[in-house]
């Protein structure tokens, strides 16, 4: 199966996804009266939370708030996924909106890593590392599609996998921070290995991105002297 059929195929798996546990929220909001452009400053505003639960160490509050994070989280990823639904639902997708979009998902990135760096759960060099390949793998994709490719579904870690394993590692952080006070031997070791893993993977992305580029214009420029 080539790059690009791989590519369709996850597309198409991620959208029965989202006509299963998307399309029925995405009609009640669209009833309230929510833009795409509103839901994606409601998104940002919830990464802005994160972000200052985040610097305040909010994944090891006590337990009965520590889930505050997580669920912040989770709402920051869930209207970045309802924003293009309900443009795509109301025919309200237009070159603005995707402008405003993308540069609030950067912004939302970045002060979400800033917020695990002022937590001290990893330094200023890997927090300086992470908003920089995660910068990389957007601007390939930008800069690939100037030219002509298409590049949605390329890589493992686009921006909804990067938001689902940060929730996954944030409740995880809090549950294995809270049973490790709980014995009286805390374990502190989740989130930097977790860290490692995840910058991985992000230099996969890049190393996945680059190489279809490549080829892709590879192809293009082989067909143009033709």
């Amino acid at each position: 199966m080539s790059k690009i059929e791989q590519a369709t195929n996850k597309r198409s798996n991620q959208r029965r996804i989202l006509e299963i546990f998307v399309e029925l929220p995405a009609k009640k909001l669209v009833k309230w009266g929510f833009t795409p452009n509103i839901l994606s400053f409601c998104g940002f505003f919830c990464s802005i939370v994160v972000a200052i639960l985040l610097s305040l160490e909010g994944l090891h509050f006590p337990f009965p708030i520590a889930w505050i994070v997580p669920f912040f989280m989770f709402w920051a990823g869930a209207f970045d996924v309802f924003d293009g639904e309900i443009a795509r639902m109301t025919h309200k997708i237009s070159i603005s909106g995707a402008f405003l979009d993308s540069n609030l998902d950067r912004l939302s990135d970045a002060v979400i890593v800033l917020g695990l760096i002022l937590g001290g759960y990893f330094n200023y060099i890997i927090g300086y590392t992470i908003i920089f390949l995660i910068i990389m793998i957007s601007y390939i994709r930008s800069r690939a599609e100037n030219e002509g490719i298409n590049m949605k579904g390329v890589g493992f870690m686009e921006r909804a996998e990067r938001l689902i394993i940060l929730w996954f590692a944030f409740i995880a952080e809090f549950w294995i921070y809270f049973l490790g006070q709980f014995f009286g031997t805390p374990f502190t070791l989740f989130f930097p290995i977790f860290t490692i893993i995840f910058t991985g993977l992000l230099i996969l992305t890049i190393a996945q991105r680059l190489i279809f580029s490549f080829k892709e214009i590879s192809k293009i420029e082989a067909h143009d002297k033709n």
